[in-house]
């Protein structure tokens, strides 16, 4: 089975969004911190972002967020946020998330088409579980096509590591889903179930993966056992 994994912002109401993305097929659950100045982030996250720091959702609040989601899914969570944010928070603060400068801590890397075989290597051996595949060079966001980048980044990950690959960066409709399949274990949804969410409440997020997890479970029932 292939794994989906949907991104959702901290926001007063995450826990049930999330409990709608699981209910619609969810595997794991990302959950971004909002952030002032983020660096990978497209309009659709980094407005949604905004919002949220509007809303009052600092720090503080994201790990109540968290605690609330936790307490709502049983599926895997995973806090993603900017290294300065933990940084004026405290590091010591963060026992439970992942930070690259205390590598005995549990996280998961990111790598991308530009990164060096070398990197790609070492973040393949120390990452926790699986393998976050930025499918293309620049933000987040949907797009209109799967990216031609996916494919040769995948290839070399195989190369470099034996943990699960997932793809994320671009990747918005079922077919898109489906198609990353062909390369990887499992994909990331962030910008367009950011947008589901925020357009047409839990019913409709839950829905949105619902259709992305029945393309994806097509592809899989599909293959030699």
């Amino acid at each position: 089975m292939s794994t989906l994994a949907v991104y959702l912002v901290c926001t007063r109401d995450v826990a049930d969004l999330a409990r709608a993305a699981v209910d619609g097929g969810a595997d794991l659950i990302e959950l971004g911190f909002p952030f002032s100045d983020p660096l990978a982030d497209g309009p659709i996250i980094r407005a949604a972002s905004e919002r949220a720091l509007t809303e009052g959702m600092r720090t503080s609040a994201c790990l109540e967020a968290l605690a609330e989601t936790r307490e709502a899914v049983e599926v895997p969570l995973v806090p993603m946020t900017y290294a300065s944010l933990l940084e004026a928070y405290g590091y010591e603060r963060f026992a439970d998330l992942p930070i690259d400068v205390q590598p005995d801590l549990r996280r998961v890397h990111l790598v991308a088409p530009t990164t060096p075989a070398e990197r790609l290597a070492e973040a393949g051996r120390t990452t926790d579980g699986w393998l976050y595949l930025v499918s293309r060079t620049g933000i987040t966001g949907p797009r209109d096509e799967l990216s031609s980048q996916l494919p040769p980044l995948a290839e070399r990950a195989r190369e470099a590591t034996d943990v699960p690959l997932l793809a994320g960066f671009g990747i918005s409709t079922p077919e898109h889903a489906a198609e990353a399949l062909e390369h990887v274990d499992g994909v990331v949804v962030g910008s367009a179930a950011v947008q589901r969410g925020e357009e047409a409440g839990a019913d409709g997020l839950r829905e949105y993966v619902r259709s992305l997890r029945e393309a994806m479970d097509r592809v899989t029932a599909g293959r030699p056992a």
